[in-house]
């Protein structure tokens, strides 16, 4: 193993798996902390659910994955969160950094949550999606994580007892070693995390560069962009072109929603005009009622026709529900539901499997009792194809895409499935 990876959801490990392929590293993520050797794999990925667990948990749960990640001899360390930096003033981001550098007895390291190909970008140390500023693009009414300040300095600051400094666009865009003659430079100023500004991928490319045996890595799946041409430079990678090959999977297809961001929301829409779509009602669910029972029988009906389960709403009906059930409360009736949805999917013979958002692609790849996941080929920026080999319980392999809440273009899902029926 050349690079150990630990992400703080699914759906961002995934992210992340999808980049390291695109750089020509054979990957495979992990649900969990595995219990036995690594792999075969050039770069291999824990995916936790750590983002919204509390801080000391999150920190024992990654101080578990790097313990494995160094038994296996991973080379270098990268913690994973999402691009939009998604946490509360208490973390998580911040203490699992803090204990992950003293854990590797490291005191610096960097923080760049950037990926411009889906539209977040860094500027003086102020996280952009799309044009606007983090706090005006919908995260600041995210029910879990409300992004509410788009100074990632400040942000870093208040979850951390290490300085946080800032290595700006300018320096940057002058290259790799002037890059690292900054982060030299902030250590010796005592700063132990910085924030990197980057708007393009031949920024990322810098930042990967400049990381270059830095024994902890921490951002969004972008950076990761610019770390497998490192391992690349030392003649440890093989065929590029081997990495993200995949087998052939035949057998129905199905898409299942929990999230309810904006990009989500057009997607489902965008599906909804002109295929069919099960609506699971988390008030029903609430009742008593078979909701899950009542979406796969209604699947069955469609006669093998791709369907999607969704429980994807606008804000204003999540603010409704949550108002009545409670957040947490809502959120866990919602991924059962989910979750029983998937295993009777894959039971009544789904062999394609779309799932959005990051608390719900946990909740199923756990239903489905999968430890390992084989990467494959990139949908969308952040999303690949994956494949659990002997997911179903006839052993055959199941396709996968754990698509995060904000990703995706608006034909996502059904661009998803025709990639792999023109495989």
């Amino acid at each position: 193993m050349l690079l150990g990876c630990i992400a703080d959801d699914f759906t961002g490990a995934t992210d992340l798996a999808g980049m390291l392929v695109r750089g020509g590293m054979r990957t495979v993520q992990t649900i969990g902390v595995p219990q036995g050797v690594a792999p075969d794999a050039d770069a291999v990925v824990v995916s936790l659910k750590s983002r919204t667990t509390p801080a000391p948990q999150a920190i024992e749960e990654s101080l578990a994955a790097l313990r494995w990640l160094q038994a296996q001899g991973a080379r270098q360390i990268f913690f994973k969160y999402c691009s939009t930096f998604d946490s509360t003033d208490a973390g998580n981001i911040g203490p699992v950094a803090d204990a992950l550098l003293s854990a590797l007895g490291s005191d610096f390291s960097i923080a760049c949550p950037a990926f411009p190909e889906n539209g977040r970008s860094i500027f003086r140390g102020h996280l952009f999606v799309g044009d606007g500023l983090l706090n005006e693009s919908g995260m600041e009414t995210h029910p879990l994580t409300p992004m509410k300040d788009a100074n990632l300095v400040r942000v870093l600051q208040r979850q951390t007892t290490r300085r946080v400094g800032l290595a700006r666009y300018d320096t940057v865009a002058r290259g790799s070693d002037s890059l690292r003659e900054r982060f030299a430079a902030l250590r010796a100023e005592g700063v132990g995390i910085a924030i990197v500004d980057a708007v393009d991928n031949d920024d990322l490319m810098t930042i990967g560069a400049a990381c270059a045996g830095m024994p902890l890595v921490t951002g969004g799946s972008g950076v990761a962009l610019g770390l497998p041409a490192n391992f690349a430079a030392q003649g440890l990678l093989g065929d590029p072109g081997q990495a993200a090959r995949m087998p052939v999977i035949a057998g129905p297809a199905a898409v299942i929603s929990g999230s309810c961001s904006k990009a989500t929301n057009a997607q489902v829409a965008e599906w909804a005009a002109s295929r069919p779509v099960f609506r699971v009602d988390p008030l029903a669910l609430a009742a008593g009622q078979p909701v899950a029972r009542q979406a796969l029988d209604w699947a069955r009906a469609q006669a093998g026709v791709p369907v999607l389960i969704s429980a994807t709403s606008p804000p204003e009906d999540v603010a409704r529900v949550q108002a009545q059930l409670g957040v947490a409360a809502a959120g866990e009736l919602v991924e059962r539901a989910l979750a029983e949805v998937a295993r009777g999917l894959v039971a009544q013979g789904v062999r394609k499997l779309v799932v959005a958002g990051g608390e719900t692609a946990g909740a199923v790849v756990k239903a489905l009792a999968i430890e390992q996941l084989r990467v494959g080929p990139q949908i969308d920026p952040g999303v690949p194809w994956m494949v659990a080999d002997g997911g179903a319980a006839d052993g055959s392999p199941l396709a996968l895409a754990l698509k995060s809440g904000n990703f995706g273009s608006t034909d996502f899902f059904a661009k998803a499935l025709a990639m792999l029926d023109r495989a």
